[in-house]
């Protein structure tokens, strides 16, 4: 049977269904590096945002410019990342990858030579648009050319690259503004994207799903709208310190109301961007809730961290991002772990594993003091790569295998913006909750400040040291960071609930073994035929 250059549903071509692509290792390999370059993008920016503020070094930002900086990239990419995925199914998942791919170069290149805090800003959320047509596409894709034997561990292996950047990012950019200004953790993207471009040319074939189906152009905008209207609300809740602001509430219940216009019209349009019978199959709604719970624990340990290390601590950006060694090496080691450990004991028991390993973690933030030993920090830091090295290689196999290879771009982009999602209430909520416990353990100490002074520099942790150093005050320095060790206790043991929650829920509702669904088979009753198997976690 001769194999045309976009299969539907199914591996590229060059082989049989149970053989995969003959170059599918290859293509795996362009497909990480693809993914690398953007997950390190949004990680090197972690260890600038100091530089950025400083008017003679960096762009002389404000506290709320910063803020934005991080945000628009959050924004753009959750709001976008399930519309990427739906055009890559329809469109070609190779076509919206080098989409992605060269419009997050030029929107990096334009981010190193920004001008202006609001031409950054502009440039960051350029770059999240570009990011999520990549992510998706990179998932997609290994569901298409491998095999359902081999997509375990290749999942496990696109998973740990995820780790990988996320822990050399911060290293990354501490040497780049050890020997160069703040806009090379931008431009170092562009020749990395030029040559994910030339290989993805050269190796990654054209894949998509159903042909003949209509892009539901209403259900896109209405998705795009909706969760550009709800992050936008999450970002302010997290940036203002509570939700009693109109741009807080306001945005956030329009952008619920939005979403449910959006899933009314899902239900009813013939060809939705969305099957929400997809939720009924325990296999993905159970490793959706996974990925959203432990993500929201990860980011909010990184923001909070990121602080301790630097400001508490007094590392440099250099020496802070140099502990998030410990997340890259665990991650990258447990990823391909992971998936075979699925084979013996099921996706349950791996996934609830390593969602009590995030609770560890974060359980042992309580324990953590100023001067806590090096050794304390680096195991933190490792049980929490080697959890989430668990959770979601092993969420994303569940949730890839459990719908249509047609649909493989939608289950995508399902499992990240699940994942962006999370990790945006992880810093918002949690950044909420560390600010007021802040403010309440600070206010008394700061009656040694003029009474103009005292808001601004009850804000954050380094609010508070620049006054003390401004007016000379060194007897603040002492409460100040004891202020932020019991606020960090706090989200730590929050974000520790939520870690316990997420694994209570896989152990009910996980399945044991992963579902998988045959070429062509759909979850929605009365629409498509349902024809789900159960299958060992290796694939039969």
């Amino acid at each position: 049977m001769t194999s045309a250059p976009a299969r539907p549903g199914g591996p590229a071509p060059g082989g049989p269904a149970h053989e995969g692509h003959p170059r599918r290792w290859a293509i795996l390999a362009v497909l990480v590096l693809s993914l690398v370059s953007i997950i390190l993008d949004n990680t090197v920016l972690n260890v600038t945002l100091r530089t950025l503020t400083d008017p003679e070094q960096g762009l002389g930002a404000s506290h709320s410019q910063v803020e934005w900086v991080l945000s628009a990239y959050t924004l753009a990419f959750a709001a976008t990342l399930f519309t990427w995925g739906v055009l890559g199914d329809r469109l070609g998942r190779r076509r919206v990858l080098l989409l992605g791919l060269g419009l997050f170069g030029l929107s990096s290149l334009a981010g190193a030579y920004a001008g202006s805090p609001e031409q950054l800003i502009a440039a960051r959320a350029c770059m999240g648009v570009s990011g999520a047509a990549v992510l998706p596409s990179t998932l997609a894709t290994i569901a298409a050319v491998f095999p359902m034997r081999e997509r375990p561990k290749a999942l496990g292996i696109w998973a740990a690259s995820v780790g990988f950047a996320l822990g050399i990012g911060p290293v990354t950019g501490g040497l780049l503004l050890a020997h160069f200004w703040w806009g090379s953790v931008f431009l170092i993207n562009v020749p990395i994207v030029a040559v994910c471009l030339v290989a993805v040319v050269l190796l990654v074939p054209e894949t998509r799903g159903a042909k003949g189906k209509r892009v539901d152009a209403a259900g896109l905008l209405l998705s795009i709208a909706g969760l550009v209207f709800l992050v936008y609300g999450i970002i302010e809740a997290g940036r203002t310190g509570g939700v009693t602001e109109p741009t807080v509430w306001g945005t956030g219940l329009a952008g619920f109301g939005l979403l449910g216009v959006f899933l009314w019209h899902e239900r009813r349009t013939a060809e939705p961007s969305l099957e929400l019978g997809f939720f009924r199959l325990k296999a993905f709604s159970a490793a959706v809730v996974a990925v959203g719970f432990v993500s929201f624990a990860m980011m909010g340990f990184l923001f909070f961290s990121a602080f301790y290390l630097q400001s508490v601590r007094g590392y440099t950006p250099l020496q802070a991002g140099s502990c998030t060694v410990a997340l890259a090496v665990a991650n990258v080691v447990c990823g391909p772990l992971s998936t075979v450990l699925v084979r013996s004991i099921g996706p349950r028991n791996v996934c609830a594993a390593g969602m009590l390993a995030v609770t560890a973690s974060l359980s042992g933030v309580v324990f953590v003091t100023q001067h806590a030993p090096l050794w304390l920090i680096l195991a933190l830091f490792a049980a929490l790569g080697a959890g989430v090295a668990c959770v979601m290689p092993t969420a994303a196999v569940s949730i890839m295998n459990a719908i249509p290879r047609e649909k493989a771009g939608v289950a995508s982009a399902m499992n990240n913006t699940v994942r962006q999602l999370g990790g945006a209430l992880g810093v918002a909520v949690l950044g909420s909750l560390m600010g007021a416990a802040y403010r309440s353990g600070i206010e008394d100490e700061l009656a040694v400040l003029p009474p103009s002074m005292r808001h601004e520099a009850g804000e954050s942790l380094d609010a508070t040291l620049l006054a003390a150093t401004r007016l000379g005050e060194s007897g603040l320095v002492g409460p100040a960071r004891q202020a932020f060790l019991d606020a960090m206790h706090l989200a730590a043991g929050a974000a520790a609930a939520a870690a316990l929650v997420g694994a209570l829920a896989v152990l009910r509702w996980l399945p044991s073994t992963v579902m998988t669904a045959k070429p062509g088979a759909g979850p929605v009753p009365g629409r498509e035929h349902s024809d789900h198997t159960k299958t060992k976690a290796q694939g039969s």
